[in-house]
């Protein structure tokens, strides 16, 4: 049995565990591990000695005694990075830990936006592991847009996310548990059998194995220790592990196959103890089985002999998918909250594009403005002014710039607001005279040659939150100045450039062909490829929107064709300078009337190392027959 009963270390809970954290030495600092959580109580003595920090970017929320999500955070945290000799040792103290706060402590829950923009994070950290003990209960196992392309870029980056199950002692999934790339965590108890709030079901039974979930020994805010159950605890039970095979696995020398943290995912299914109940809704209960530390490390062995190719998890059902926001798994909510069973200069980078907008934050801002503000004229008639008229707002602030600062600006993509807007230093003032500007722009008719329908904005994340109106939080995006910031022109961009491909104005269906064509280039970059701007990545193509025009200058024999855009990728550039962060921005046209025609292939390479990011040499072209 790999499970064995409970004691004072949470070590001692798995059958082998202490041997392979002997082993390893507890892990090494050549792997790191993410906790996307509450916030942690970095002071605790357990944690004296840790390499333990916020990621750069992540929101800035306290850890005081009394706050639940920190209490959760800091239980969490403490299973994986308590240190040998305190009173709650960690199960792999020796690896990087770095921490993401997303919990409101106010609701208890994080919107899936904020989960998404952790993860992120945790990418752009260049993690090997994220510890989500998390989510939301979801009928589909469908999360929503934003957090279910979160998840695929961490398959696509090669970082295991492991999540739990959830807690509502159903046959129902949460989400991102329920993404077939991510591996989810029940909850056993000290027998090996499933406990009553543990969630099971189908998607699980292909990508979820359980763990020790029952009276898990953790750190308290401020000092102490206590012992909760829930598939939150056991959730870093098995990122535990995994951290400690990842070690294992490099600290091998050469002659062996190197492994990923996805091939510690399929090692852990392989070696999993498989139910040996009579009884099929045990079974069913225990997911794909339970964590097996010796059975892993043997997985491991082969899976480095002959490759982690020749080595996977058995069964071969297709696994559910992930849904708005998100908690700890010890409440249903439309939010991700937390699973207890008793309730460098370009990581905070960012150039995001979206639109414009603002909020006043509370009632008595919005009210100091209405009492500002002049009344208005309409039909003859003197009404009251409206502070949410942008018209009159941008009115007002034209003649009073500086009760710009008194608004909360915001980045919104598609009405959503993701970032909070802060002009700062020297050029602050520039800087609201220029949100006001766009603003202004933004607000024209749409036939308007200057009606700006999109705006790039590089910035800074701050750590800080700010709470909107509507109670949604958002982190802040602190701006330094007016490189970058552009306003973009739909209307005149699309005409100028048209023109300019077409060699004039004369020859109008080519024109209109060609004007539809790069409408469409450009509302596919929006809205197919929309993203928070936070990665290397997303900022290489979010420039590279923005300088649509210049592109549309190359793309000349494309567009001028009657070719479309087919696919947009990015890709790590071979060929960098040093201390740049280099990418390769790659553009495939296609002819929709003759498939058979050979696609024209674009490339051009952007560095995104500083907050401005910049063109790297010629863009160059070449065909393709696929």
């Amino acid at each position: 049995m790999a499970v064995v009963g409970a004691s004072g270390s949470n070590l001692d809970l798995l059958t082998d565990l202490r041997a392979l954290y002997d082993a390893t030495g507890g892990g090494t600092p050549n792997v790191t591990v993410a906790v996307i959580d509450g916030p942690v109580d970095f002071a605790h003595e357990v944690f004296e000695g840790a390499d333990l920090r916020t990621a750069l970017g992540a929101m800035s929320v306290t850890s005081e005694a009394g706050n639940k999500m920190a209490e959760h955070g800091t239980h969490v945290a403490s299973i994986l990075f308590g240190q040998p000799g305190t009173e709650v040792e960690g199960i792999c103290p020796r690896v990087r830990g770095v921490i993401i706060p997303v919990y409101d402590a106010a609701t208890g829950s994080a919107p899936q936006l904020e989960v998404a923009r952790a993860i992120e994070l945790a990418i752009a950290e260049g993690v090997d592991i994220i510890n989500f003990s998390g989510g939301q209960y979801s009928d589909t196992g469908q999360a929503d847009q934003w957090l279910s392309e979160a998840v695929a870029r961490c398959a696509e980056a090669g970082v295991l996310l492991i999540a739990a199950a959830g807690n509502d002692g159903c046959e129902c999934l949460h989400v991102p548990a329920a993404a077939s790339t991510a591996l989810a965590v029940g909850a056993i108890d000290a027998a090996g059998e499933p406990m009553d709030f543990s969630n099971w079901g189908h998607g699980y039974s292909c990508n979820g194995i359980t763990a020790p979930g029952a009276d898990i020994l953790g750190a308290v805010p401020g000092g102490g220790v206590t012992r909760l159950s829930g598939t939150s605890f056991a959730t870093p039970m098995v990122t535990g592990v995994a951290a400690l095979l990842l070690s294992m696995a490099r600290a091998v020398g050469t002659g062996v196959v190197p492994l990923s943290s996805l091939d510690i995912r399929e090692i852990m299914m392989t070696g999993a103890a498989k139910c040996a109940s009579n009884y099929p809704n045990i079974c069913q209960r225990l997911l794909s089985g339970t964590i097996n530390v010796e059975g892993a490390v043997k997985a491991m062995s082969d899976a480095m002999l002959i490759g982690p190719a020749e080595v996977a998890p058995s069964g071969g059902c297709g696994c559910g998918g992930e849904s708005a926001s998100v908690s700890p798994e010890s409440a249903v909510s439309a939010s991700v909250t937390p699973s207890m069973a008793d309730a460098p200069d370009g990581q905070n980078s960012v150039y995001a594009l979206g639109n414009l907008s603002y909020d006043f934050g509370t009632e008595a801002r919005r009210d100091s403005f209405k009492q500002l503000m002049p009344p208005v004229e309409i039909n003859g008639d003197v009404v009251p002014p409206n502070p949410y008229d942008a018209r009159q707002l941008v009115a007002y602030l034209g003649d009073n710039l500086s009760e710009a600062r008194a608004l909360t600006w915001t980045l919104n993509i598609e009405l959503t607001p993701v970032y909070a807007l802060e002009p700062t230093g020297a050029f602050g003032a520039d800087l609201y005279n220029r949100l006001v500007e766009i603003l202004a722009a933004e607000i024209l008719a749409e036939g308007d040659e200057d009606n700006v329908q999109r705006v790039s904005i590089p910035g800074r994340l701050t750590g800080n939150t700010v709470r909107l109106f509507s109670g949604q939080v958002v982190p802040v995006l602190q701006l330094e100045n007016q490189r970058g910031i552009y306003g973009w022109r739909h209307n005149m961009l699309v005409a100028q450039a048209a023109q300019a491909i077409s060699g004039g104005p004369n020859n109008t269906a080519d024109l209109a062909k060609i004007q539809e064509n790069l409408r469409g280039f450009l509302d596919r970059i929006y809205y197919d490829m929309r993203n928070l701007g936070v990665l290397s990545s997303d900022r290489a193509l979010n420039f590279a929107a923005t300088n649509a025009f210049q592109a549309a200058m190359v793309f000349s024999e494309a567009l001028g064709g009657g070719m479309q855009l087919e696919t947009l990728e990015t890709e790590m550039s071979p060929f960098a300078r040093a201390d740049s962060d280099a990418w390769d921005v790659k553009m495939k046209f296609f002819d929709p009337e003759n498939t058979r025609r050979a696609r024209r292939v674009y490339r051009f390479t952007i560095d995104v190392s500083e907050l401005m990011p910049v063109t790297l040499g010629a863009v160059r072209s070449w065909t393709t027959a696929v």
